[in-house]
């Protein structure tokens, strides 16, 4: 495969970056994922919207603007001849001195992977597992998507390398949080329940995409914090994320659900994949997010 490394289209095996990149050092990156569909990246403006946010708060000089992205993309679809394709859109701060820096970084790394992808049309289940690490707090104001990856690996060694199993976290104060992997979704007396940004979750880009397309089907959605007790007498729950989308939790732990039988979860899960297969955008379907 060919990856895309500060201006280069290069094999990926061929890749280096320096020892001294305070990303590797010290985990001063962020990282946007999302599918590609038939060419066309899946709510690009909303990722590119949020790394941008975050580079600022990390103190790098960089900001992407739309048209650029897509021409990297484009050549990067070219080069691996795909046209569905998974993205991971990474960028560090670049290489510094040893020791912490508090000036600009204005030379960062910018690398942007690729696999391969075939469309998804059926729901996938899977099973959750309240795990029994706790939910980290953020380092800063609110969460963002960085190489601070420990508390996510603990959770996921916790849970093990079962793939159909999605970890669930919950803070010190056991709230329901989010999954090693993705925001959380429960339906009960149908309303959508979720857990409120307060919780230190992250603002999943597919998170926010669920809440407004629920709310353009007229579901009733509610942002809180919630007790493990009030997910497990749930009547139908789900994870979402930009690569996986919507995944069904049939059960948790020894907790059954509606699985792929839950009538919103089915809703909604044929309105997202309509808004893909269509590459309709959310100012078409009356959300706020547009392409």
């Amino acid at each position: 495969m060919y990856i895309y490394l500060n201006g280069q289209i290069v094999k990926q095996e061929e890749a280096v970056i320096s020892p001294f990149d305070h990303g590797f050092m010290y985990g001063l990156g962020l990282f946007e994922t999302f599918r590609i569909y038939e060419g066309h990246p899946f709510l690009l403006d909303d990722h590119i919207s949020r790394l941008n946010e975050g580079l600022q708060l990390l103190n790098i000089n960089k900001a992407f603007k739309r048209v650029e992205v897509v021409k990297l993309l484009d050549d990067l679809l070219k080069a691996n001849m795909l046209t569905n394709a998974y993205i991971r859109f990474n960028v560090s701060a670049g290489s510094g001195a040893i020791g912490l820096q508090t000036v600009p970084y204005t030379n960062p790394t910018v690398i942007i992977y690729i696999k391969p992808l075939e469309n998804r049309r059926g729901i996938i289940e899977k099973r959750g597992q309240i795990v029994t690490v706790p939910r980290n707090t953020p380092e800063g104001k609110e969460r963002l998507k960085s190489h601070h990856y420990l508390n996510n690996v603990f959770a996921k060694r916790e849970v093990g390398d079962v793939l159909d199993i999605e970890g669930i976290f919950l803070t010190k104060d056991k709230f329901v949080a989010e999954g090693i992997t993705s925001n959380l979704f429960w339906v009960k007396n149908d309303t959508l329940y979720t857990p409120c940004l307060r919780t230190g979750i992250l603002n999943g880009i597919t998170r926010r995409f669920i809440i407004s397309l629920a709310k353009e089907k007229g579901v009733k959605v509610e942002e809180d914090f919630y007790s493990v007790e009030h997910l497990l007498e749930a009547e139908e729950v789900f994870a979402t994320n930009s690569i996986q989308e919507i995944v069904v939790l049939g059960r948790i732990d020894s907790h059954c659900f509606k699985g792929e039988n839950g009538e919103i979860t089915r809703m909604l899960h044929k309105a997202y994949q309509q808004c893909t297969s269509s590459l309709w955008t959310m100012k078409e379907i009356g959300g706020i997010y547009g392409e």
